[in-house]
C-alpha cells in the first residue's frame, strides 16, 4: 500500500505554459488531430513537421522559433513513397525528421523506444499517425481502464522530456452527432489531452479543409485555420476561416451561416431597434459567431446607436 503524502498547495511552484504553436499545440502535452479518413490530416502534421524543421513561422502565428527535430511514426502510410515525398513537397528538411525503426518489432504506445528515442534524437515532437494502429493489439480503446495506463505514460513522458506529443486518429463512424461525441475510444482521450483539434473538408467547396480546435484546456481555443488540398494547386494555408467544429462535420455551408444570421436580425429588428447583446446572446445559442452576426449586420446595413450605456442594432430607414 502506497505511503500517504499531502502536497501542499502553497508550495507547488506556478509553472508557465510553453508552447510548439499557440494555442493549438503545447508542448509537454499531449494533443489529438482527428478528422475522417481522407480529409487531409496527414498532410496538415506533415506540413507543419516541415516548417518546425527548418524553424520557419507556423500559420497565422508571428512567434520567431529555431529548428526542432520532429520524430513521425506512421503505420498506414509508406516512408519513401508517401511520407518522404509530402515532406519534400513542403521543403522539409528531412534530417530533423525521424523515424523509430520498426522493421523487427511493431511499436505501441507503452513501448520503451518512445521515451529512448526522444532523449536520443533531442525531439521536441512526437507524432503517432494513428492513435488506432499504435494503441496496441490487445488495449480496447474504448475502455477507461486499458487506455488510462497508455495515457498516464506518454503524458509523463511528454512532461519531462518537454515534448508535445500529437496523437493522430480517425473519428467515429457516427454521423451527424455533435464533435465531442466523435471523438476517439474512451472519453480518457479527449479528458487527456489538453488540445483537441478536429480536421474536415468543405463540403460546398471540398478542396478547402479545416483544421477546428474543439478543445483547449490551456488557453482561449484558437480560431480555424483553412488550407487547400488538391491536385493541381497542391498544398495552400489559406489563414482563418469562421466554421464550428460541428458545422464542419455535419456539411453547414458558410453561405447556410451568413443567410441564418440576416433572417435572425430581420427577425429581431423588424419592430425596431434590438439590444447588441442580447441579439449576439441570441446568435451564439444557434451556433452564429460574431463574425458572421457582424458581416450580416453589414450587408443589411444595419445601424448601431448608443442609449445611456447600452448599444442597439436598427435596420435602415426604408426609402419610397
Amino acid at each position: 500500500m502506497a505511503e500517504l503524502k499531502i502536497i501542499s498547495m502553497d508550495e507547488v511552484p506556478v509553472e508557465e505554459v510553453e508552447w510548439l504553436w499557440y494555442p493549438y499545440i503545447p508542448f509537454g502535452k499531449l494533443t489529438i488531430i482527428h478528422g475522417d479518413g481522407g480529409e487531409g490530416k496527414t498532410t496538415l502534421i506533415l506540413q507543419l513537421a516541415a516548417l518546425l524543421s527548418r524553424g520557419e513561422k507556423l500559420p497565422c502565428d508571428s512567434t520567431e522559433r529555431e529548428p526542432i527535430k520532429v520524430i513521425y511514426q506512421t503505420a498506414e502510410d509508406g516512408l519513401g513513397d508517401t511520407i518522404k515525398p509530402r515532406l519534400l513537397a513542403g521543403n522539409a528538411d528531412c534530417s530533423q525528421i525521424k523515424v523509430i525503426d520498426e522493421s523487427e518489432a511493431t511499436l505501441t504506445m507503452l513501448d520503451e523506444r518512445i521515451e529512448k528515442a526522444i532523449v536520443e534524437t533531442g525531439a521536441r515532437a512526437l507524432i503517432l499517425d494513428s492513435v488506432q494502429a499504435y494503441i496496441g493489439a490487445k488495449v480496447d480503446m474504448n475502455r477507461a481502464n486499458e487506455v488510462r495506463a497508455i495515457l498516464s505514460q506518454l503524458g509523463r513522458i511528454a512532461g519531462q522530456y518537454r515534448c508535445a506529443i500529437i496523437l493522430v486518429g480517425h473519428l467515429n463512424k457516427v454521423q451527424g452527432n455533435k464533435s465531442n461525441y466523435r471523438g476517439l475510444g474512451s472519453i480518457d482521450f479527449q479528458a487527456t489531452a489538453r488540445s483537441v483539434l478536429i480536421v474536415g473538408r468543405l463540403k460546398d467547396n471540398p478542396q478547402i479543409r479545416v483544421m477546428v480546435q474543439d478543445k483547449s484546456s490551456l488557453a482561449p481555443e484558437g480560431e480555424p485555420i483553412a488550407f487547400e488540398l488538391d491536385k493541381e494547386n497542391g498544398f495552400r494555408w489559406l489563414g482563418h476561416y469562421d466554421i464550428s467544429a460541428d458545422d464542419l462535420l455535419c456539411g453547414i455551408p458558410r453561405e447556410k451561416k451568413s443567410e441564418q444570421a440576416e433572417n435572425l436580425i430581420l427577425e429581431y429588428l423588424s419592430q425596431g431597434k434590438y439590444p447588441q447583446q442580447a441579439l449576439l446572446k441570441k446568435a451564439q445559442a444557434i451556433g452564429i459567431s460574431k463574425r458572421v452576426l457582424d458581416e450580416a449586420k453589414k450587408e443589411l446595413n444595419v445601424r448601431s446607436l448608443k442609449e445611456g450605456s447600452q448599444w442597439y442594432w436598427e435596420l435602415p430607414e426604408k426609402t419610397e
